[in-house]
């Protein structure tokens, strides 16, 4: 089995990504890791979660007071990885990002369960405290205030729509000779290319 080439790498994508969905031992299918660069030149990586594929790139949300958000503003530059263990496929993509509109954003919120949107009130992400207790106060607090009414997306809440130069796939083989295909836009066209292992 080898790894099919699609003119548009986002139909190859969405084949697979729809596989890992359907496949009860994939927990989360929408895991990524995403990597942004410091000012400094030093890396950093995390999980964060797809949230959606459009536009021809890929969507995930923050908190805007994030470490990555900080990040990706010095230098919008950065890399996704979705490895899904049980299927042996992995998914490279490096690209750009930009933050998404107000209406982009406000929709996706209210998408949300309410919990999730208080969190995002009461979390300072990335900010250090003392003990659980603030945390838990601050959650409380807003819980009380949004109790009767709907919870609005917070100004230093949003996300970033990552539109990818390269997407890479991997299919893992025997005796690690694996099949890799390289998609790379080139004046607005993807050109594919098969790469050694």
């Amino acid at each position: 089995m080898s790894i099919t080439i699609k003119p548009d790498p986002f139909d190859l994508f969405n084949e697979w990504f729809q596989e890992a969905q359907k496949t009860p031992a994939i927990e989360e299918p929408t895991a990524m890791t995403l990597a942004t660069v410091d000012p400094e030149g030093m890396p950093a990586a995390r999980i964060v979660l797809l949230k959606a594929i459009e536009r021809g790139g890929f969507t995930f949300y923050t908190n805007l007071g994030s470490v990555k958000a900080q990040h990706l503003r010095e230098n919008p530059r950065a890399a996704l990885c979705f490895h899904w263990m049980p299927l042996e496929k992995q998914v490279r993509v490096q690209g750009v990002c930009t933050q998404v509109s107000d209406e982009e954003a406000d929709a996706y919120f209210a998408s949300r369960p309410k919990q999730s949107q208080i969190g995002a009130w009461a979390s300072k992400q990335s900010q250090p405290y003392h003990e659980r207790l603030e945390l838990e106060k601050r959650v409380a607090l807003f819980a009380a205030k949004y109790a009767l009414s709907a919870v609005p997306r917070p100004e230093f809440w949003s996300g970033f729509h990552l539109e990818p130069s390269t997407i890479e796939f991997w299919l893992k083989q025997p005796y690690r000779l694996h099949d890799r295909v390289r998609y790379t836009r080139v004046g607005g066209q993807w050109q594919s290319a098969r790469l050694f292992p």
